[in-house]
């Protein structure tokens, strides 16, 4: 039997296998899927009308048309998804008491009846949601049950096809491979004997025959400089990272196959050729030899090749030799060498988009929270230490309200995602916004609050908004980090066509160490308060820069700070 037989049967019949192995698993796939499907449909939906009409009936006192106009809403929607035993009982109760609170907005047992009415629906949901996981944990747990079954058998007979396989086939190879590698180390004496008459008999004697002419090449002297010649080519083409060699001239030496690969041309139409005339019909490689005395290492760039988008940092390296007998060097080429970072713009973006989702699913909770403790704030029931204890959750809901804050404009920074208005703003008006947001915290701890400003300044070009956060960020820190009964002044002058904002503190200072790295995400100054992210400043350096600004920072330790940002009129 010829070998390609007996290695189709082999292998048919493990695909057959694989086969029966996925209809297995895609069959409780769908059941489990089926499973998630319906708590979705049936209770999610369900959970998230008593949601909103409990928002609803929270904001009635603040806006009550359109409150009531939710709230009617997501009561219709829930009238439409009644899927639990009891829970029909409990929306009639909840549609009879709303017409009731429609006719009466400001009875407050009413409204606690409807917040009870609320509680039960999201109670029945929930224990349905409970029941129906432990419906869809049985059917997993059966799924695993099933695979593992068909999986060990599969595995048992693909062992069995292994072990069993003719020895007539692994034996050959074995000895065959033995052969190459004597020939790989330079022993072309070697020779295979295969005596059956099938595929190795055939492979046998082209091999010996291959082995002989071998033998006599390297015989030759040509074969050492060929031998090195080839050995320096593999080096180069084995690299992962896309080569381009050059003489002195800018003829093209050597360029190994990532290259080749990038810049989409074939080799024998590369090798030989001036780069500068390929350069006029390859923008790619126009861009390689632009300005390349002048910037020997290049910014990133981004070359869309074999299918994907990759990003590399380009390095010229200039080639010397001293000639025998001289001292002098000379430049004999460059080396174009195309530094593949993607995988680490991968892990940036995939940094970033994990830090704007967590901080966007936490910000709704949080929330959430500080809604719960505006509640609780209003229970005339509460003791000193009940009180003392809702104000620190409130507090430490709101440094984390901030931070979440923080990471989500840092994570729109990153990607580009970020919307500036540009126009024109008064810039005494965002002294006054910003003066007004810190005024409660400077009043805590007896901080005067100074404006020291020009008269009849004119309009700066920037986002109001974006401008006024920065202003906030430089003065809250500056309260944080000044003694009670000090002074923090902010000033505002024209320089050059461009109006500075300057942020004066008398605190204890920052360490000429540390001013070069206070604007770098995440750093704080070692031995200060860890009660940010570090991202502040970082955030407010973007901003700035992103409206053609400049930001800085003065100080001397022990002697205060002063951080200031000039934007255009």
């Amino acid at each position: 039997m010829k070998i390609k037989t007996k290695l189709n049967l082999g292998v048919g019949l493990l695909f057959i296998l694989i086969i029966i192995l996925s209809l297995v698993s895609a069959y409780y796939i769908f059941s489990i899927k089926k499973d998630t499907q319906n708590i979705l449909k049936a209770n999610y939906v369900t959970l998230e009308y008593s949601r909103n009409m409990l928002i609803s009936l929270d904001k009635m006192e603040v806006d009550e048309n359109k409150s009531i106009a939710l709230f009617e809403t997501n009561l219709k929607k829930q009238l439409a998804n009644i899927t639990e035993v009891g829970e029909d009982k409990v929306t009639y109760n909840l549609q009879r008491n709303f017409k009731l609170l429609v006719k009466d907005k400001t009875s407050d047992s009413i409204k606690s009846q409807i917040r009870n009415d609320i509680f039960e629906i999201m109670k029945l949901n929930m224990n349905a949601i409970k029941v129906k996981s432990d419906i869809a944990k049985s059917t997993a747990e059966e799924a695993n049950l099933w695979i593992a079954i068909v999986g060990t058998l599969c595995f048992l007979i693909a062992f069995n096809l292994l072990v069993n396989l003719p020895n007539n086939i692994a034996n050959p190879i074995k000895e065959l491979t033995a052969s190459i590698k004597e020939i790989a180390n330079r022993n072309y004496k070697e020779r295979v004997h295969f005596q059956n008459h099938n595929e190795y008999g055939d492979l046998a004697k082209s091999f010996n025959t291959m082995a002989e002419k071998l033998e006599e090449y390297s015989n030759s002297s040509l074969h050492k400089l060929s031998f090195e010649k080839k050995r320096l080519e593999t080096l180069i083409n084995n690299m992962h990272d896309p080569i381009i060699g050059l003489d002195n001239q800018g003829s093209i030496l050597f360029v190994n196959d990532e290259a080749l690969t990038i810049i989409g041309l074939k080799k024998d139409e590369v090798i030989g050729q001036m780069i500068a005339t390929l350069a006029l019909k390859n923008d790619l490689l126009k861009s390689l030899i632009i300005n390349e005395l002048e910037s020997p290492k290049a910014h990133p760039m981004k070359i869309f090749a074999d299918g994907k988008e990759s990003y590399f940092e380009k390095e010229i390296v200039t080639i010397t030799i001293t000639p025998t007998g001289e001292e002098q060097t000379i430049d004999i080429g460059n080396v174009i060498i195309l530094r593949n970072i993607t995988l680490f713009k991968e892990l940036d973006f995939a940094k970033t988009n994990f830090i704007a989702t967590v901080s966007h699913e936490l910000k709704t909770p949080i929330s959430s929270i500080k809604m719960s403790l505006q509640l609780l704030e209003q229970s005339k029931t509460l003791n000193d230490d009940q009180k003392q204890l809702i104000e620190s959750i409130k507090d430490d809901s709101q440094r984390l309200l901030k931070i979440t804050g923080e990471l989500l404009e840092l994570s729109q920074l990153e990607t580009g995602n970020i919307q500036l208005n540009i126009e024109k703003s008064n810039p005494y008006d965002i002294v006054k916004y910003a003066t007004e947001a810190v005024k409660i915290q400077a009043d805590q701890k007896q901080i005067e609050l100074v404006i020291d400003a020009e008269d009849n300044l004119p309009d700066v070009k920037a986002d109001s908004e974006k401008t006024s956060w920065v202003l906030i960020n430089f003065l809250t820190n500056a309260i944080r980090y000044s003694s009670e009964d000090s002074t923090i002044v902010i000033r505002l002058k024209t320089e050059t066509n461009q109006i500075v904002f300057q942020v004066v503190d008398k605190g204890k200072g920052i360490d000429s160490r540390y001013k070069s790295k206070v604007f770098d995400k995440y750093f704080q100054i070692p031995g200060s308060h860890k009660s940010g992210t570090g991202l502040g400043l970082a955030i407010s350096k973007e901003f700035i820069e992103a409206q053609n600004g400049t930001i800085g920072v003065e100080s001397e330790l022990g002697l205060g700070s002063t951080f200031y940002f000039k934007l255009n009129v």
